[in-house]
């Protein structure tokens, strides 16, 4: 365990087996709502792109891939408030099957605005798969089709996730140590 994680919250192999199980999921739902067409799957970088990477392995059906790249929390463990898109999608959506494959759902504003920014290019469907749910008490109101994991309300980092971009390569996700981010 890397030294400024106090804790493991969900180990390499709990979180590939997870993975797997939602990469069905989504495979038996949408092969039968978006039949030879397939799904675009949307990574909001850079969190989730290690999640959608192995989401993708994960589903037997036509799958194209796009990024986009939102910030709304700059180097700080809280977010800012303010949705900056620094990266759109290169991939025209009208009429496509979206699922946005989010690493972790927190406040769910950057989310919500995502949401219905996307929503007005007319995506087909347009669905959000999250890997880790936060247990908060004011967290916008977002329908998810798959989440992998209910977290507690901790900073965490792993699989992606990180502070002040690093931590992203640990392969378990884990507590950061509060001396860390509070220097």
């Amino acid at each position: 365990m890397h030294p400024d994680v106090s804790e493991i919250l969900y180990s390499e192999e709990e979180i590939a087996q997870r993975v797997s199980e939602m990469g069905k999921a989504l495979t038996e739902e949408y092969s039968e709502i978006a039949g030879d067409q397939g799904v675009l799957v949307i990574s909001v970088l850079r969190g989730a792109a290690i999640f959608m990477a192995d989401l993708v392995r994960q589903m037997d059906m036509r799958v194209e891939m796009d990024f986009m790249a939102i910030s709304s929390y700059g180097n700080g463990a809280k977010s800012s408030g303010v949705v900056r898109v620094l990266k759109d999608l290169t991939t025209d959506i009208k009429g496509k099957h979206v699922i946005i494959a989010e690493d972790i759902l927190d406040s769910g504003l950057t989310l919500k605005y995502l949401l219905k920014m996307l929503n007005t290019r007319q995506p087909a469907s347009l669905a959000v798969v999250t890997l880790l749910r936060k247990k908060t008490r004011m967290q916008a109101e977002i329908e998810c089709k798959q989440i992998g994991f209910e977290c507690p309300d901790e900073f965490i980092v792993g699989y992606g996730l990180d502070y002040a971009e690093q931590y992203r390569n640990l392969p378990y996700i884990g507590i950061l140590k509060p001396e860390i981010y509070y220097k």
